[in-house]
């Protein structure tokens, strides 16, 4: 990862810790028949084989050591899917402010994208309504919509703003006897021009052989598919794992010549160790 400013790197920290979360639902549960914990501090290392963007055909590997920081409130919240402030929650529905994020690499790692500005660390921070749409008994696992609309900044790049993304997915959430926890998602990614642009355009300055200019369009970016899986080693360790495809069949932008293919892989896999933890239970 290129150097970046020391807000920059705390923000970082931050939100890198709840994207991770996010993409591993069970990630912070903990077992207590009582619930969760009102909050948790430990420490996570993990590492991540991330598609550079959907389209390329390379990747970014990256290998992180991070504490974290969990708080389950009523309104305050920083846990596995929730970013700050949770606005309102009943049976069927709840509003908060979700986070998710992505590396970036420069164009030594990326060669479609050489002599380019380089793909910077991206940070998405924006509202989401999840709509819950059914749950079974015991074992059977839960269905959830989510409609987040989410701002994306550039961490390298003092946070600029890179545009706009909408992303509903489809949910599925199951505990297995086992210990296991685990869930499956399909989603789409919708873009504005503005963040296509700067995945996909090619200014005429950037042009050259096998590099035509091209002017980006907002729209489907990719089809996701994600899985991802959490199984707690005793009451202080916990194991995860996830994994998504990506597809851009069918995207605004397929004929962008940095589209280089049509389906890319992310995998992951870590260890989180939980230091202390509170005794009163959290607020769901």
């Amino acid at each position: 990862m290129n150097s970046m400013n020391r807000a920059g790197r705390a923000l970082l920290v931050a939100t890198t810790l709840v994207a991770l979360a996010a993409a591993v639902p069970a990630l912070a549960a903990e077992p207590a028949r009582s619930g969760p914990p009102l909050w948790e501090l430990g420490g996570a290392v993990f590492g991540v084989s991330q598609q550079a963007y959907p389209g390329a055909d390379e990747h970014l590997n990256r290998a992180l050591v991070l504490p974290y920081f969990i708080y389950r409130g009523r309104v305050l919240r920083a846990d596995r899917e929730t970013a700050g402030l949770r606005a309102f929650k009943t049976e069927r529905y709840e509003l908060d402010v979700g986070v998710a994020g992505s590396f970036g690499g420069g164009d030594d790692e990326i060669k479609a994208r050489q002599g380019m500005r380089e793909l910077g660390t991206l940070v998405e921070l924006g509202p989401r309504l999840k709509i819950r749409l059914g749950e079974g008994g015991g074992h059977a696992g839960s269905w959830r919509l989510d409609l987040p609309v989410r701002g994306v900044f550039d961490l390298n790049d003092s946070g600029r703003h890179r545009g706009m993304a909408f992303e509903p997915e489809l949910l599925f959430q199951r505990q297995a006897k086992g210990g296991w926890r685990y869930s499956t998602g399909l989603s789409a990614i919708v873009a504005d021009r503005r963040l296509a642009e700067h995945f996909y355009g090619v200014s005429a300055l950037d042009a050259r052989p096998g590099r035509a200019a091209y002017a980006a369009q907002s729209g489907l970016v990719a089809w996701r598919l994600s899985v991802s899986a959490t199984r707690a080693l005793g009451r202080d360790w916990r194991i995860f794992g996830f994994a998504r495809l990506d597809s851009v069949a069918g995207a605004a932008n397929e004929a962008s010549p940095l589209v280089r293919q049509t389906t890319g892989s992310t995998v992951g896999l870590g260890l989180t160790y939980t230091w202390m933890r509170s005794e009163a239970s959290a607020h769901d």
